[in-house]
Parts: structure tokens; C-alpha cells; sequence
């Protein structure tokens, strides 16, 4: 650790040797900004950064913590936001030029919580126009030349070319746990419901999660703790949504756990080079692991996820279309235009099918830990026309199952390729147990 320069170090070694006086707030916010001012013009994750007033909040944790005040869990830690969260002190635009210059009175819930723990708020991140599928300008930081994924693709390469330690996306269909995957990260899609989305751009309420991103699981358990406070504007959240993640991280499980393999009906779209990689992985976590036969309605998600999120999208933006088309990217436009031809029968159908899915999916993982799955078809694709499919992402999300992805592997290229792991709603500490038991079994036999 001592040979790491501070912004490469995670939150959680930050946080430690920040308490043991090592450094300052100051110290880790300068180093963050250092190397953004060396590597942005190449992988171009940011859309507003101040770096005087990042500094001027690290200097107040600074001096909070020299005045013996309590502390926050992520006290001094600067945090990446994608651009679709509230933010009352620095603009939020949705990636649009629709919303440029858009200035929120008040923050995101999220946003406040993270003041609340004491992080320095460093600047606003790439986002897809309102976190739909058109490209922003970020870059993958692996290879320029393909995409870091969407629509957290800002978050996603902040936190993986070490700009941040940590970030904020969302995800309505793929977009933390695909980019985390292309990006090498560790993305974390709670159970639908635990993170308030107030004050962060709607896609679909039913469908719209805040996912967590860091480059450990122990800093996105601190993370994703100090976020799982209940807000009673977000009419989707859980009644009890803290799950102390963090402590369940630091118990072992008590023995192997089983673990289902679950091809899913899409596995014919993964690239089969790094598909052979992945199962030679699953392979190797033994006896652990077998084959999971996922229930025949699971293929009917897809179509059901489509008609959720189209309506939603009609819903929040078929106005903003119709007032201003110019301001919009022509591929946003089209998928809202498509989300006007869903009935609200054809809504309310899907909402009611996916509920029996959700119990056909839960008794089917009956004695099992986890699922293991594919979180991408495969490494980042090249060009920066497309930020991937979310074909592995989005049945899951709709379900609003908890999954973490661990950045395990490298595909053909050498290039980073995700390990999706899933469990049952509210099952999230439980999950993180079995991630570590994940990555520690694939260390030993490394």
C-alpha cells in the first residue's frame, strides 16, 4: 500500500490512513485532482469540475477532523456524481443540452446523505442523455477506442483510472454493473427500493435504481450503508432499507456456499471467447457451483422490462420531445417516441407478470446463495456508437434483485470482463459474503 500514489488507494485504506494522520482530505483531494488534470483530455469522464471548491471542502473536513468533531464513514473522501443527481451547488444537466445550465435549489437524498458522512463532493460525471443509450464523450480508460459503457459511463471510468475512489450511477436497465464490467470495477445494484432516487432524473420509478461503484466490496458496503436511509418522498423505497452491509462483509460464511450457474436465454448474444473464460472461471470455484435451470418465464422479461421502461420514458419526457426536439438527441427521441405506443394495459400486464416471475425466480433460487451470470456479452466493444447491450442486466433489474460485479476477469484482449453475481430481494448482505467468498477462492487459485 505504501507504494500506491493516494488516489489509487480505496476509499476504505484512505479512510484509515487518514484517521491514523497519514495524510489529509486535502492531501487525497489533491491527488484525485492531479491526476484528472493528467488523464481527462483522454479519457474525458467529467462535465463540471471545480477544483478550488473541492479543495475548499476538503480543507473543512480537515479542520472538522482536527477540532475532534464526530466523523462521518466516508469523512474526507472525495465522491464522483453522475450528472443526473441533485446537486444544489454545481449544475445537473442530464446530459442534455434540453437541461443545460440547469441549476437544482436542493440536492438529491443521496446527495445530502453523502454530505451527511462527510464526503467531499468533487464534481459531476459523464451521463447518456438522461441516462438513456446515446454515447456522451467519455472514453473506456483500458483502450480510447471502445466505449466505458452506459449510462454511468463517467462514474465508471472516474473510478477506474483511479480519478475517485468512489462514484454514483444508476441503473434502469444495465447501466452500473455493464460499465463496471468494461470499466474493472466493482458495481453494486441494491435490492429495488433501497436507495432513495428523490432528486435524481426519472427513467421509470419502477425501474430506477442508484448503484453504488468503488474499486472494493468493502467500499461499497461503507458506500451503500451511509446511502440505505429511508425517505418517504420516494414512494418506491423499502420501509427498512439499511442492511449493514459492512457487517455482514466482516463475518465469513460459515462453509462453501452453492452457487447456481445461470446461463440465462441470451447466452447465444456473449462473445465466445470470453464466455469460454468465464465458464473456465465458474468451473474452478468446484463443487460450489452447478448448473441453475432458470424457470421458462425468465425469456419473457425482456419484453415485460421494454413496455416499464418505455412507458416510463413517454411519461417524463414525451413533453420535454415535443417542446424542444432540437435539444435532443435523435436516437433518445426515437426511444421515446417508441414508449408512446405502450397502452396502459399493455403496462399494467407487465407489472402483474413480472410479480409472478419474481415469486417463480425466487423459489427456483430456493437453496442457493447466488446466482453467477455474465454482466456484459463480453469485453467492452470498439467504437463509441454504442455503450453495449444490457442483455444481461436488464431481466434482472426489472426483478429489482440485488447484484454485485466483481472485476475478476480479462477477456480475449486482455481487457477488464465483469463476474455478475445475483441473490433473492433483501438477500444483499448475504450476497456480499458470498462475493468475498468469491474473489478470495479465485485468489488462492490464482
Amino acid at each position: 500500500m505504501a507504494d500506491l500514489a493516494l488516489n489509487e488507494l480505496t476509499a476504505s485504506e484512505a479512510r484509515g490512513r487518514m484517521a491514523a494522520g497519514n495524510f489529509t482530505s486535502e492531501d487525497l483531494t489533491t491527488a484525485c485532482l492531479a491526476r484528472i488534470e493528467e488523464r481527462e483530455p483522454a479519457v474525458e469522464a467529467w462535465v463540471y469540475l471545480d477544483p478550488g471548491y473541492a479543495l475548499e471542502q476538503a480543507r473543512e473536513r480537515d479542520r472538522v477532523r482536527a477540532a475532534g468533531a464526530a466523523l462521518g464513514p466516508l469523512h474526507g473522501v472525495p465522491v464522483a456524481l453522475k450528472d443526473i443527481f441533485d446537486t444544489c451547488d454545481m449544475p445537473t444537466e442530464y446530459g442534455s443540452k434540453r437541461f443545460a445550465d440547469r441549476r437544482p435549489a436542493s440536492d438529491a437524498f443521496a446527495t445530502q446523505l453523502l454530505r451527511q458522512a462527510g464526503a467531499v463532493i468533487l464534481g459531476k460525471v459523464v451521463t447518456t442523455e438522461i441516462a438513456m443509450m446515446t454515447p456522451g464523450k467519455t472514453r473506456n480508460p483500458h483502450d480510447p477506442e471502445r466505449t466505458p459503457g452506459g449510462s454511468s459511463s463517467g462514474s465508471c471510468a472516474a473510478v477506474g483510472d483511479n480519478m475517485v475512489p468512489l462514484a454514483l450511477g444508476s441503473q434502469t436497465a444495465g447501466s452500473t454493473l455493464r460499465p463496471a464490467s468494461f470499466c474493472g470495477i466493482y458495481g453494486y445494484k441494491p435490492t429495488f427500493g433501497s436507495i432513495s432516487c428523490t432528486g435524481v432524473s426519472p427513467i421509470s420509478r419502477k425501474l430506477d435504481h442508484v448503484g453504488p461503484l468503488a474499486r472494493s466490496l468493502e467500499d461499497l458496503a461503507v458506500l451503500s450503508d451511509s446511502l440505505m436511509v429511508y425517505d418517504p418522498r420516494d414512494e418506491e423505497m423499502r420501509a427498512s432499507p439499511f442492511m449493514d452491509l459492512e457487517a455482514s462483509l466482516s463475518r465469513p460464511l460459515p462453509g462453501a456456499p452453492r452457487i447456481g450457474f445461470a446461463r440465462t436465454h441470451a447466452w447465444g448474444e456473449g462473445d465466445p471467447d470470453a464466455f469460454r473464460t468465464f465458464e473456465n472461471f465458474v468451473a474452478g470455484l468446484g463443487d460450489s457451483v452447478d448448473e441453475f435451470e432458470l424457470p421458462y418465464s425468465f425469456a419473457e422479461l425482456p419484453g415485460h422490462h421494454d413496455n416499464v421502461m418505455s412507458a416510463g420514458l413517454a411519461y417524463f419526457y414525451a413533453e420535454e420531445v415535443t417542446r424542444t426536439p432540437a435539444l435532443m438527441q435523435q436516437m433518445t427521441i426515437d426511444r421515446i417516441a417508441a414508449g408512446l405506443s405502450v397502452t396502459a394495459a399493455d403496462y399494467l400486464r407487465s407489472l402483474d407478470q413480472v410479480a409472478r416471475i419474481r415469486a417463480e425466480i425466487h423459489e427456483a433460487m430456493r437453496g442457493y446463495d447466488a446466482l453467477i451470470v455474465p454482466p456484459a456479452t463480453g469485453e467492452a466493444p470498439v467504437g463509441l456508437k454504442t455503450t453495449g447491450s444490457p442483455v444481461f442486466q436488464s431481466p434482472w433489474t426489472l426483478l429489482g434483485l440485488p447484484g454485485l460485479c466483481l472485476p475478476l476477469l480479462k477477456g480475449p484482449n486482455g481487457l477488464p470482463f465483469g463476474v455478475q453475481l445475483m441473490a433473492r430481494t433483501g438477500d444483499d448482505g448475504h450476497l456480499f459474503r458470498v462475493a468475498r467468498w468469491v474473489e478470495e477462492t479465485a485468489r488462492a487459485k490464482s
